[in-house]
């Protein structure tokens, strides 16, 4: 077990054979369904990677840029140069893969249009489906936010990091301008999951 438990990689693959073996005892017990199967892994697939999005956004809202003050300048360094630019790896494509398995999963319960539209393009008139409505609105801060992280967040931190040719100037700047969206990304996000989780629940 240690063999498995001490390698990143083993531990992912293991993660995964063990919830394959979950599906097959489903599928043993229930038969297999596809159009109940297919729409549960997209959103499996897409809470998955809203939790290592937010989770990281998280990370570095409340633990790195709190600490980053207090860390000796000359130990500085071993986060802007190793942890940060790795952990922004994982960031920025979970974002995106989360966007994406949520406008897929959308897509195949047949709410994108309603949902995008915030209820206005449903035949039953404009806010008639309040868990359609908060899905929507929690839909449209997941694209802020991942706009967000690609567009604003990412380009100003290669800046900061060094990743790219800047001045200190320009790093200084580019460090605050990700700072202030990361924490913006921190606002929306409360709403956003609100959002998401009551349009399972509240309706």
């Amino acid at each position: 077990m240690a063999g498995i438990l001490s390698n990143l990689n083993k531990v992912v693959v293991s993660a995964f054979v063990l919830a394959a073996l979950l599906i097959v005892l489903y599928i043993a017990m229930n038969g297999f369904n596809g159009a109940a199967f297919w729409p549960f892994v997209v959103r499996w697939l897409h809470v998955l990677s809203g939790v290592m999005w937010i989770g990281l956004l998280y990370f570095f809202n409340f633990v790195q840029m709190i600490a980053m003050p207090g860390i000796p300048d000359e130990q500085k360094p071993a986060v802007s140069k190793h942890i940060a630019p790795r952990a922004l790896f994982w960031f920025r494509w979970a974002a995106l893969s989360t966007l994406i398995f949520g406008l897929i999963l959308a897509h195949m319960n047949s709410y994108m249009v309603e949902a995008l539209t915030l209820d206005i393009a449903d035949a039953g008139g404009a806010f008639s489906n309040f868990n359609v409505l908060l899905i929507g609105i929690g839909m449209w801060l997941g694209i802020i936010m991942a706009f967000n992280v690609w567009m604003i967040i990412w380009p100003n931190q290669k800046k900061a990091l060094g990743i790219v040719e800047a001045s200190a100037d320009e790093k200084k700047k580019a460090a605050r301008t990700a700072m202030l969206f990361s924490r913006t990304n921190t606002l929306l996000s409360v709403p956003m999951l609100f959002c998401m989780v009551g349009a399972q629940n509240l309706g």
